[in-house]
């Protein structure tokens, strides 16, 4: 097997994702969160926040000089023109900083595996960054019960989430390494062990 050191790690809404990266983690992978370093990129003095505000104005910013998040969604909500103008200042930093810490950690660390956590890996087409991408999948049954579950919503409102992403049945035949969360956590961390003992460990 190969003795992977850099891999994506990707999914759906409500799909185990964060649970799969705690797993990893905990395992002693390195994790890198894109939604981690898109936050940082927001914080006060950052230049993509400067380019932002240049973009969409001084109003998304609270009296501290922080991103108002709400007033930012509610500028871009809906508006794709608006919407594609903040991937475009984004988005790029995103992946200039993954590449800038999977290559830091690579010389840093080379005894660990690097995991990058991003959301829409496949959708910014990121895979050919990896040595491998690990999709998080369950069915998309599951997957809108969950959603409805966690955060409340009725069974359209979740199937319209859904149907705003990637369907996850695309991502995993896309997949590299496929991990089944619809099964429960032991079923999960039996996969992951699989795949730490085959795939990771010299």
């Amino acid at each position: 097997m190969r003795n992977l050191r850099n891999i994506g790690l990707t999914g759906g809404i409500a799909t185990g994702k964060s649970t799969v990266s705690k797993i990893l983690s905990d395992r002693g992978a390195i994790i890198i969160d894109a939604d981690l370093i898109a936050r940082e990129l927001m914080q006060p003095g950052h230049a993509v926040l400067q380019q932002v505000v240049e973009a969409f104005g001084q109003d998304i910013l609270l009296n501290n000089g922080e991103l108002d998040r709400k007033k930012l969604g509610s500028v871009v909500f809906g508006k794709a023109e608006a919407r594609e103008k903040l991937n475009q200042i984004t988005h790029p930093a995103i992946r200039n900083e993954i590449k800038d810490r999977q290559a830091l950690y690579l010389v840093q660390h080379p005894d660990r595996l690097i995991v990058s956590d991003i959301p829409l890996l496949y959708e910014l087409q990121m895979e050919k960054m990896f040595d491998a991408v690990m999709v998080v999948y369950v069915p998309k049954q599951i997957q809108a019960q969950r959603l409805m579950d966690r955060d409340g919503l009725s069974r359209n409102e979740a199937e319209k989430r859904l149907a705003a992403q990637m369907d996850i049945e695309i991502k995993k035949e896309r997949a590299d390494i496929l991990i089944d969360n619809s099964l429960g956590v032991a079923h999960l961390e039996t996969q992951i062990d699989r795949f730490w003992q085959e795939q990771v460990l010299l």
